[in-house]
């Protein structure tokens, strides 16, 4: 047994309420069946339904109990009809990426056996790779959730790409720490600089950081793509990837285009990590057209869900939350495998409580 410890839990809008729940009964099975203290959940109402009724994207004290969790779990946020008065969308979780300085944004893209693949090339089976985008900086610096625009009136508007030392080279370090555990487990261990550093002083400022960093890597083998041919590669030749790390806007489309690439978003987890914090979701959007329909692939949230217990050890130091995570990964690859899970996002016959049972059978077995 160890200590309690804490998640904070935003549904939100949408199917990330399905999704979340289908998670959660995934989550603690594993982790009762490692032997591990139930997790505790403090449930936070925030989203665009939140705003709708309140006028409010978040509780009053919503940050806050997010920030003393030990870990937060988003399930989806946003609904096409709820918009602010300039038409940008409801976006807590991009302050709570910034709040609390979730730098790291992990994006893993796996293929999985009898999943759909669009590459007609038979190595794009091998596909296993990770798109790191840093999550707090960038482009996104200057979301709207952030109001840090320049609205010049009705006539101009300017958003400014922000790139610091700080932020990126705690960025890069976690890089090459992500490519060395993989490497540790078989993986290439290749790290790529993803950028724009031929037009852009914050691009050549990006890369010229990462190679200053790199030589306390010699383990890892290093590469380099501008974002442009990096799209392009990820069509010709994706199986030849392993870690690629980008600023924010870059990964946030690259990393769509990546997902498209196994599936689509219901196979799309994602991690954003800081020094403190963590939070864990589904990368797909909340498709309200589908809510409580047992229509939604709850595979990216579950997926996001073990993402979220490998954090768990890393931050407790206690293994057996990274044995409940493998846990979770080797059933989704088995259901897979023994055409078990057969998604409706993949013209299959199995809706999101079906996946969901079919989960737990394979973590029985």
């Amino acid at each position: 047994m160890t200590d309690t410890l804490r998640i904070a839990l935003i549904r939100g809008d949408g199917i990330g309420v399905d999704v979340a729940d289908a998670t959660l009964a995934i989550v603690d099975r594993v982790v009762a069946s490692t032997g591990l203290a139930p997790l505790v959940y403090d449930a936070i109402n925030a989203g665009a339904g939140y705003f709708k009724d309140t006028g409010q994207d978040i509780e009053p004290d919503g940050e806050k109990r997010a920030g003393d969790a030990d870990s937060i779990f988003l399930g989806a946020i946003g609904l096409p009809s709820v918009r602010h008065g300039d038409g940008t969308e409801i976006s807590p979780h991009l302050r709570l990426r910034d709040r609390f300085q979730l730098y790291a944004g992990v994006r893993p893209v796996k293929a999985y056996p009898n999943a759909p693949q669009r590459l007609a090339d038979p190595r794009a089976a091998g596909i296993d790779m990770i798109i790191l985008r840093e999550s707090t900086e960038g482009l996104f610096y200057s979301a709207a959730a952030h109001g840090r625009s320049d609205i010049r009136g009705d006539d101009e508007v300017r958003d400014t790409l922000r790139i610091t030392r700080a932020t990126t080279e705690k960025l890069h370090h976690f890089g090459f720490r992500l490519a060395r555990r993989r490497k540790a487990r078989g993986r290439p261990g290749l790290l790529t600089c993803v950028d724009k550093a031929n037009v852009f002083a914050s691009m050549a400022f990006f890369r010229k950081i990462f190679d200053e960093i790199a030589p306390q890597y010699t383990d890892v083998e290093t590469g380099y793509n501008y974002v442009d041919a990096q799209a392009l590669n990820l069509i010709r030749n994706p199986w030849d990837y392993d870690v690629m790390v980008m600023e924010n806007m870059f990964g946030d489309i690259l990393s769509d285009l990546a997902g498209g690439l196994v599936g689509g978003m219901g196979m799309a987890a994602c991690a954003e990590i800081g020094d403190a914090h963590g939070l864990f979701q589904p990368a797909h959007g909340s498709a309200p057209d589908i809510m409580g329909q047992d229509k939604a692939n709850p595979l990216a949230a579950i997926l996001s869900g073990a993402l979220m217990l490998d954090y768990l050890a890393e931050k407790t130091g206690n293994n057996a939350y990274a044995d409940a995570a493998l846990a979770i990964e080797d059933a989704v690859q088995s259901g897979f495998e023994q055409n078990r899970l057969r998604p409706m996002e993949f013209g299959g016959d199995m809706g999101t409580r079906a996946v969901t049972r079919e989960i737990l059978d394979l973590l029985e077995g």
